[in-house]
């Protein structure tokens, strides 16, 4: 019993290191914002209104967008790189607004340490419910003076491996080749007019 109560004892102060851990409460503030647009009253534009700011403190949406891209984006101007983060922006919001849509008791939780990637954290969480167990891992890294910045996502993993990054890189590809920066900022006002 001595031992067990001990044991508790040292477990704590990791658990509640970790929920201090800043990267940690940047995606709690995420999970929050995705649990009240899940609990919203209304349609996909009720829900977009309420998850924005949450998309907007947590997302490094200039940098994903500038990663998203890749190579191409130095060749695009300052107006079209503005331009492809604000449609980058909307798709993300759009997205978010379309898949968490209906609440059901869903909770997300922290799962296991988070951990540290050369200049990066990696977050991992599990969103659960009625027939539902998700794993979403997050990438977060720190913007502003180190130390005192604000850690914010830039990459999110699904099913532990899946790099939305990545995925997105691949797409836009195609399209920046074929038709640049406007060709890729009407490709994604489409994917936010009909988010997947």
């Amino acid at each position: 019993m001595v031992m067990a109560a001990a044991m508790m004892a040292a477990c704590v102060p990791a658990a509640l290191a970790q929920a201090g851990d800043p990267a940690a409460q940047t995606i709690d503030g995420l999970d929050a914002g995705l649990i009240a647009t899940m609990k919203a009253a209304g349609g996909v534009a009720t829900r977009a209104r309420i998850i924005t700011p949450a998309v907007d403190r947590a997302f490094d949406l200039p940098l994903m967008t500038r990663l998203s891209v890749g190579p191409a984006w130095t060749s695009f101007s300052a107006a079209e790189q503005n331009g492809v983060v604000t449609a980058f922006r909307a798709m993300t919001i759009s997205q978010y607004a379309h898949n968490f849509d209906g609440y059901s008791g869903e909770k997300f939780t922290l799962a296991g340490a988070v951990e540290t990637r050369g200049g990066d954290k990696l977050v991992r969480t599990t969103l659960t419910g009625p027939g539902t167990n998700e794993a979403l891992n997050y990438r977060l890294r720190e913007v502003g003076a180190p130390g005192s910045g604000q850690w914010k996502i830039i990459d999110v993993y699904y099913r532990n491996a899946i790099s939305q990054l990545a995925t997105r890189r691949s797409d836009f590809a195609g399209v920046v080749a074929k038709g640049g920066a406007a060709a890729l900022i009407g490709h994604l006002n489409q994917l936010a007019a009909n988010p997947k």
